[in-house]
């Protein structure tokens, strides 16, 4: 597989990572659009939403949760912070690992895009 985000995981590649355990890598994205950008992955490859399955579900709870964790981590937990899950083309999704991305350090704007 040639899976960027596979790669990060593996540390066959450089990334900032700021946290990483058994199921989930997160790192600092490499265009970051906010002060603070950082990419939330399961480290085992899963392309899209469309591809969960019932046994993902506590996965993705996980991704969830350990994005809170580096909000408060990062201190954005009082002014609060955006995570964005984009899924397909039309949504931006540009790397085929389901990511979420936790974005804050400034007032974000609705509708996003």
């Amino acid at each position: 597989m040639d899976c960027i985000f596979d790669k990060i995981v593996a540390r066959e590649i450089p990334a900032d990572i700021v946290y990483q355990d058994e199921k989930i890598t997160a790192f600092r994205d490499i265009n970051p659009q906010a002060p603070v950008h950082i990419v939330v992955i399961p480290n085992e490859h899963i392309p899209a939403t469309l591809d969960l399955k019932p046994e993902n579900d506590a996965l993705i709870g996980e991704l969830v949760r350990a994005a809170a964790v580096l909000a408060e981590r990062e201190g954005l937990a009082e002014r609060g912070f955006r995570m964005v899950l984009n899924s397909g083309p039309d949504a931006g999704q540009t790397v085929h690992h389901i990511h979420l991305h936790l974005l804050g350090g400034r007032a974000m704007q609705w509708p996003p895009g």
